[in-house]
């Protein structure tokens, strides 16, 4: 279920789906760099303004699923217009900024993304520029991210499904809204 919170700026309502912190696993595989499973942490936030502040951190996981290292992070800020278009400035921990544009599918919560402009210090990797497609699909925030260098055409290089994280603030939340049982013992359990 997507909830819409009170003090969320009026024009980030078509984002709401992306908010609160989401947690899983996904797949980087891309020409010159390893091969890994990774889990992956993202949260987007609001403080009211017209934007919504995004953190994400990815780490390599071994065969049993436990981390080995960071993999790379990134934050960045994300807005939407009245027309739908989405526009998101992010800085990657390798030294990359970009500047992404994109939209918001008709009747449904997906956002395709594309570098507009990449800036990249002396230090980062090649790279020339990017897509990304999110999708709340089933509950669940879903993401494939495409990139190109000089040397390899754009492609796939990451994807993960992730599950959104309940806090111990939500958990009592929705105990509050539940209808009252009777106390006869076995309600609990009915």
């Amino acid at each position: 279920m997507i909830e819409i919170p009170s003090d969320l700026n009026p024009n980030l309502v078509p984002l709401a789906f992306l908010l609160g912190t989401w947690e899983g696993a996904g797949v980087s595989d891309f020409p010159g760099a390893e091969k890994c499973n990774f889990g992956q942490s993202v949260t987007f936030s609001h403080d009211g303004r017209d934007f919504i502040e995004y953190v994400s951190r990815t780490w390599v996981l071994d065969s049993e699923g436990k981390k080995v290292r960071p993999l790379e992070s990134e934050s960045g800020y994300w807005r939407v217009d009245a027309a739908r278009k989405v526009e998101v400035v992010m800085i990657r921990d390798q030294g990359v900024v970009e500047v992404w544009y994109g939209e918001l599918a008709e009747k449904k919560p997906q956002i395709d993304l594309a570098t507009d402009a990449v800036a990249r210090t002396a230090a980062s990797g090649p790279y020339s520029g990017g897509k990304r497609l999110y999708g709340y699909v089933n509950g669940d925030l879903m993401w494939v991210g495409e990139k190109a260098t000089p040397e390899v055409p754009l492609r796939p290089y990451m994807s993960a499904q992730l599950k959104k994280v309940v806090t111990p603030d939500e958990v009592a939340a929705m105990a509050r809204s539940l209808p009252e049982l009777p106390d006869d013992g076995i309600a609990f359990f009915k």
